[in-house]
């Protein structure tokens, strides 16, 4: 069966070898790679993942430029980037439209790491313009464990943004909002809203995860590792250990994300 991560990071290899070791510190987390492309591909290799979406994180108005020349240089069938601005930026629909130009399919923004609140004015405004341009967002959501538990990015803001802007290709991750899935049962499960279930089997009891994504739209749950957060088999096996019926498995692990990756 074919795969497709949705939800994966890597750097330049300098940068890993500096970024990695602050993030653990920061996170107070163990990555289980290094942080360098060359071992995303050897455990695509290793467990059979056709493709990678490779999220970026601009956590500096600066940091616009190198991120979207880095994402044209490891660009290839196999690797999909997904850049990222800063939401302070002053050119900020310009980089949108660039990164349309360019050709790639989508955006990361992450709203600790980027100080904002997922249905602010000033998001909202960001949003339409994704919206505009046909691009995937792959939005960070629920809480984040480097970071204070303040709700920015809660199912309730997240619902406010889709309901605004329902066509607009938005990724939720960690199965809706990490280590808020009760809100996200309230309020996201069964709702046309895309989710990834990164870095949350991990965490959920197997029935509660298996209830989640049986009760949402099959056509909307997508598979996502977060590696080097996770291990991509790991996340696989307790993927495979829900039991799901055959076609949805099929449907999570690799046909809803070519169908979003193709339009």
């Amino acid at each position: 069966m074919k795969i497709i991560d949705i939800h994966t990071h890597a750097f330049p290899d300098n940068v890993a070898e500096k970024a990695i070791p602050l993030l653990e510190e920061e996170g107070k987390i163990k990555a289980k790679l290094d942080g360098k492309l060359s071992s995303l591909l050897s455990l695509m290799d290793k467990y059979g993942i056709e493709k990678s979406v490779i999220c970026s994180i601009a956590t500096k108005i600066s940091q616009y430029n190198s991120i979207l020349k880095w994402s044209k240089e490891i660009r290839t069938e196999r690797i999909i980037p997904f850049p990222s601005f800063h939401p302070d930026d002053p050119l900020v629909f310009e980089r949108i439209e660039e990164i349309k130009r360019e050709g790639f399919k989508g955006i990361k923004l992450h709203p600790y790491y980027q100080k904002f609140i997922v249905d602010e004015e000033k998001m909202m405004k960001i949003y339409e313009k994704i919206c505009k341009e046909n691009l995937i967002l792959v939005l960070h959501t629920g809480f984040d464990f480097a970071f204070e538990r303040i709700r920015i990015a809660d199912p309730e803001k997240i619902m406010n943004v889709k309901k605004t802007f329902h066509k607009l290709n938005l990724i939720t991750t960690h199965l809706g909002a990490w280590e808020d899935w009760d809100n996200v049962e309230k309020f996201m499960i069964g709702k046309e809203i895309y989710m990834e279930i990164s870095f949350s089997l991990e965490f959920l009891e197997k029935e509660k995860a298996r209830r989640m994504i049986l009760s949402h739209p099959s056509d909307y749950i997508l598979f996502g590792t977060d590696s080097p957060w996770t291990d991509q088999g790991e996340t696989l096996k307790l993927f495979k250990e829900l039991k799901l019926p055959s076609q949805i498995e099929e449907k999570i692990l690799y046909l809803n994300a070519q169908k979003l990756l193709m339009e």
